[in-house]
């Protein structure tokens, strides 16, 4: 089945089944490899991308449940002012090691940065607890997330 997708501002188009999940979709046919696949089951969180705005795990999201929705990737939060702040805070506090995860953290701190512009240790820990590190980084990911809120905090984004 064709389906004509709003993924990072474009308008993409494929032809798959319609339980196809849309990580794959992302990855193999339209070559956005940032998405990661973890688990397949939704616990993980590498594969964490907007739609709509809302985090999701687009390993557990069907093309068909996609609609008109308007899908974000990795490969342009970077673009937003605070996921932006988030990337510079991840590489001031040495965030990545291994990286695999990162891209579904970066995506769900961003959320959680827009939904709640001063998270506190709490707010960050439950909004995070989907997002498995195999590194352990999760120190750093919370002071990463504390400054990248600051900075929106300071208008400097």
């Amino acid at each position: 089945m064709k389906y004509n997708l709003k993924i990072n501002d474009q308008n993409l188009a494929c032809d798959v089944d319609e339980d196809t999940p849309l990580l794959w979709v992302l990855r193999d046919h339209l070559k956005l490899t940032g998405t990661k696949f973890g688990c397949g089951v939704g616990a993980c969180g590498a594969c964490t991308i907007h739609l709509d705005g809302e985090p999701v795990r687009s390993c557990q999201t069907p093309i068909s449940e996609v609609g008109k929705a308007s899908v974000q990737t990795i490969e342009t939060i970077g673009e937003t002012p605070t996921g932006l702040a988030i990337q510079q805070a991840w590489i001031a506090h040495q965030v990545p090691q291994c990286g695999y995860c990162q891209s579904g953290q970066i995506m769900t701190a961003s959320a959680l940065i827009r939904d709640k512009p001063r998270p506190d240790d709490e707010d960050i820990d439950e909004a995070m607890s989907g997002n498995i590190c195999r590194c352990g980084t999760y120190v750093q990911i919370r002071k990463a997330i504390h400054q990248a809120a600051k900075k929106g905090a300071q208008g400097n984004e």
